[in-house]
């Protein structure tokens, strides 16, 4: 998989004895500017999330507690990174179709995304994704 697609990116750990740092800035470490931060948390056992590509937004993926797989396919190949590191996150081009799962207690995933909210960016349907990756 081509790391301009998806890769790991090192964030930032400042290590200090009264407690660890890290930090993500927009076109420094994270390759992007940053339009919209969300999280997700209190996932029940078993659930999974995301099941969707995007058209235009690119995402970093950070498991800023506990831990959960990410499932990533480029219409080519399909790894799982393990995210359980809070300095670590994993970059998302766009046309990937990602899939999260197997969430740890307590883990909440946090989402650097360079686009707003727009529901005709999303890819739903795994068929028109496999289409658009076959021909784009």
């Amino acid at each position: 998989m081509s790391p301009q697609k998806v890769t790991l990116i090192d964030l930032p750990k400042i290590v200090d004895p009264r407690g660890n740092l890290t930090v993500a800035e927009q076109l420094r470490n994270v390759p992007f500017s940053i339009a919209r931060v969300y999280w997700t948390y209190d996932i029940p056992s078993g659930e999974r999330r995301g099941g969707h590509a995007h058209r235009t937004c690119q995402e970093v993926i950070i498991a800023v507690s506990g831990s959960f797989d990410v499932e990533v396919f480029d219409g080519l190949e399909r790894r799982t990174f393990h995210l359980n590191h809070p300095y670590q996150g994993l970059y998302v081009g766009t046309n990937v179709w990602r899939t999260l799962e197997d969430f740890s207690s307590g883990a909440v995933c946090l989402v650097l995304a360079s686009e707003l909210f727009d529901e005709d960016e999303y890819i739903y349907e795994y068929d028109e994704f496999l289409t658009i990756t076959a021909h784009g």
